[in-house]
């Protein structure tokens, strides 16, 4: 594996694994990872998916002449336990559904074995005029395909 692979994570039966380490700047006065913090892991976790699957988000806006675009819609996040500074943690992403203007996905944060977050993640597919748009099916079936 290259090493931009590996700083990319890597897919394994049916989901993408991206290891990343708490930094002091992703914790509180406390020591624990601030609550807003987890959302740029679980960020970086989707983003990195797609760039496995070799889907680069930031050519995707010039597909066409339409252009297409994700963004979040909707987030339910479970706070299960506290990640710490210094801790190494996985973020694991799966597809649950793809097609027409929206991608459903679920999220965990891991350190080893413990369950830290779970999330639900609804994906919206717009144009670049912020309008839906269908998610087309060749990258329909890299999304589905992931899932097997």
């Amino acid at each position: 594996m290259d090493q931009l692979s590996s700083l990319a994570g890597r897919l394994d039966q049916g989901s993408h694994r991206l290891l990343q380490r708490v930094y002091y700047e992703d914790t509180d006065f406390s020591g624990l990872v601030y609550h807003a913090r987890y959302l740029h892991f679980l960020e970086r976790g989707r983003t990195d998916y797609l760039r496995c699957l070799g889907v680069a988000q930031s050519e995707l806006v010039g597909i066409d002449e339409e252009g297409l675009v994700f963004v979040v819609h909707r987030m339910e996040i479970d706070f299960k336990a506290p990640a710490r500074m210094d801790d190494v943690i996985e973020v694991v992403t799966r597809t649950e559904k793809a097609g027409g203007a929206k991608m459903a996905l679920s999220q965990e944060i891991r350190r080893g074995e413990s369950l830290l977050i779970a999330a639900k993640v609804i994906i919206a597919v717009i144009n670049r005029q912020g309008r839906p748009r269908r998610l087309p099916e060749d990258l329909t079936r890299q999304l589905s395909s992931a899932t097997a």
